[in-house]
């Protein structure tokens, strides 16, 4: 099955905290000297960060134009500052530098005072496409207070936006049935934890809100666009037994994620929304928030008085990124970008559906 409907078809790290001073006046004229070149802010695209997983699938190579080759691979790491995965400029002046060395460089005027500031010099979203050809891992990620006193980093708190599924598929997340700690542990030895997690049937378009603490797990079938808190700590608590590339069982934290998981029962797991042309609000949490663009010639987005930076994922359609009247980025489907704090109020141009989150 295609990714997308015929109607889609256009379509554990340790903080890096960077000191250097910022250049006087930057926030007003948003220029700054990059290796003695006077250059401009401007919405930033990346290299693609292809990562290959036992659960993964063919979907996403094609969709960044690349020929599908049998490689399993899983995520996409759309805009990511995390060690081991960061994000590597394409477009303009900056080509071929990393989203750190961005940051190092251009500080308040990519991330925004307030964010660079609460941050401490990191981006604190990251945004990834995944592709599940198999079930993930039943898995809980720590919040802030757990995730800094365990690994000095933020938490995980995440939301997924299904753009394809197979008929039939289901997702996991949240429980259905009241467990103390001690029903944990014994469902996690028998094997049992997945009966008593709420299974979702999904379609295209469905969203699910992830908070710190919520176990949950993407299942067979489905593709995702995941924005979430800059942090890469998973805990795993059941995974089928299966055995990693190197044909060994896969690690469990079983004993981590005990004190890291909400054992409570919600009505609801589903975000429920009305798409509407322009923007429509999926989350709005105290991590950040995410909207769906639907655009049909041209959309103006105000957004700096969020003194944050702003990313774009293009799930429908080609569109151009017009920031500060003349810095213009293309956008086809399938790519993301990166607009800087001082170009937050921008305009897109064209026909297409995009998810676009800035942070609390």
């Amino acid at each position: 099955m295609p990714i997308f409907a015929a109607a889609l078809l256009v379509c554990g790290n340790t903080s890096c905290v960077h000191t250097a001073s910022v250049p006087s006046g930057v926030l007003s004229n948003q220029i700054l000297t990059f290796e003695n070149t006077m250059v401009h802010t401007y919405p930033l695209r990346f290299e693609n960060n292809l990562v290959t997983t036992i659960w993964g699938g063919s979907h996403l190579k094609p969709l960044k134009g690349m020929k599908a080759d049998g490689e399993l691979i899983g995520e996409s790491w759309e805009v990511s500052d995390v060690a081991g995965h960061v994000s590597v400029v394409r477009n303009g002046i900056l080509a071929g530098h990393t989203l750190d060395e961005v940051i190092h460089r251009w500080g308040p005027a990519l991330l925004g005072q307030r964010i660079y500031k609460k941050y401490r010099g990191k981006c604190p979203l990251l945004v990834k496409l995944i592709d599940a050809a198999h079930d993930l891992s039943i898995q809980v990620h720590p919040d802030d207070a757990l995730a800094a006193k365990r690994h000095g980093t933020l938490g995980k708190t995440e939301m997924w936006y299904v753009l394809s599924a197979e008929p039939g598929s289901t997702l996991l997340t949240g429980f259905r049935e009241a467990l103390s700690a001690d029903d944990y542990s014994r469902r996690v030895a028998d094997g049992t934890i997945v009966d008593a997690m709420a299974r979702h049937s999904v379609q295209p378009g469905d969203v699910f809100f992830i908070p710190a603490g919520r176990v949950h797990a993407i299942c067979g079938g489905i593709v995702v666009c995941e924005i979430q808190q800059s942090s890469d700590i998973t805990y795993r608590l059941w995974d089928y037994g299966r055995m990693g590339f190197d044909g060994r069982p896969r690690e469990l934290h079983v004993e981590l994620a005990r004190d890291a998981i909400d054992f409570g029962v919600y009505a609801d797991y589903r975000t429920r929304y009305e798409p509407a042309k322009g923007a429509t609000t999926l989350v709005d949490c105290p991590c950040f928030v995410a909207s769906l663009l639907q655009v049909e010639n041209s959309l103006e987005r105000r957004l700096s008085v969020h003194d944050s930076c702003v990313t774009l994922t293009c799930i429908e359609g080609v569109v151009r990124i017009v920031a500060s009247g003349d810095k213009v980025a293309e956008l086809p489907t399938g790519a993301s970008c990166l607009i800087p704090a001082v170009d937050a109020d921008y305009r897109i141009e064209g026909r297409a559906r995009l998810l676009e989150a800035w942070a609390r």
